[in-house]
């Protein structure tokens, strides 16, 4: 019984991820363990996860035996939102049924990095200045309200982003076809569009950092614990890690969560079982575990 309230509870969770405007997504490989062998493959772990300007903090895990972007539209089924992700090819076919492609200018600033660090590229310094720009107005929006961040992005950040879209555009017709620097230029100016979504509503970050964080615990766990040994121990493992880490989120020491929320599942009523959600796990219970053994006596 307790599998199944552990399942109702983070499909609320989920539920409540795909009610937001906004959601992030990222993917990690994790290793399994094949049915009847001793050997792995590579599976993977999708996080989507509400954004850092969300009232609600909240990541969702979804362990799927593939990358295949069936599992990400699967999981997105019905959603039509705005969604924070990579280049990553899994997510294409949503945006063709209705969800909105938001950029990550991390993964573009990256492409131009890394050209900088390997040759000193002076196109690569230049465009890493226009970027750093965009980041200074981040900073100085960060924690206004939507509307106020959209009309700063409008008057400050869009005046960049033309300068450095007619920047690369002009030196993409200068520099060699298949060159390092063409690639680069090639990679923002494919995704120009959705790179440059997030000036035109407060509610959307410039990158997907914040997802990127979410999914770290996996790929420091898997160092530690080498594999999953099925698909359905990597889905329990993913329902375990919703909840730790959106515990994390909301402040809340995740094993105090986890052994009050395990405790009280087998008998919470279905129609209550949002109340253990950890935005939600307030009820006098402490995330203090000194404080909260106190309580509970």
């Amino acid at each position: 019984m307790t599998g199944v309230q552990l399942q109702l509870l983070v499909d609320a969770l989920r539920d409540l991820v795909l009610g937001q405007h906004v959601v992030h997504a990222d993917e990690t490989p994790v290793q399994m363990l094949a049915p009847s062998s001793k050997k792995t493959h590579r599976s993977y772990v999708w996080a989507y996860a509400t954004s850092q300007f969300s009232d609600l903090a909240a990541v969702v895990y979804d362990f799927s035996p593939s990358r295949a972007g069936e599992h990400a539209r699967n999981f997105l089924k019905g959603w039509k939102g705005k969604l924070v992700c990579d280049d990553f090819g899994g997510y294409k076919a949503s945006f063709e049924l209705g969800v909105t492609e938001i950029g990550c200018m991390a993964h573009a600033r990256r492409k131009f990095f890394e050209l900088h660090a390997t040759n000193k590229s002076k196109l690569a310094e230049q465009a890493l200045r226009y970027i750093q720009l965009l980041y200074e107005i981040e900073i100085e929006v960060r924690d206004l309200e939507p509307d106020l961040r959209r009309r700063i992005r409008q008057e400050k950040a869009v005046p960049v982003m033309d300068m450095q879209h007619a920047w690369m555009i002009a030196q993409r017709d200068l520099v060699p076809e298949g060159s390092a620097i063409s690639r680069a230029l090639d990679y923002s100016l494919k995704r120009w569009t959705a790179l440059s979504c997030y000036v035109d509503d407060g509610a959307v970050p410039i990158d997907n950092n914040w997802c990127e964080n979410q999914i770290r615990p996996w790929a420091l766990g898997r160092k530690n614990w080498l594999f999953a040994g099925s698909l359905r121990s990597g889905k329990r493992a993913a329902a375990i890690m919703s909840l730790i880490q959106s515990a994390r989120l909301n402040v809340h020491d995740p094993y105090v969560y986890l052994k009050d929320v395990l405790t009280r599942l087998p008998t919470q009523r279905a129609s209550e079982i949002s109340e253990l959600l950890p935005h939600r796990w307030t009820r006098g219970y402490s995330t203090n575990p000194t404080r909260y053994a106190a309580s509970s006596t």
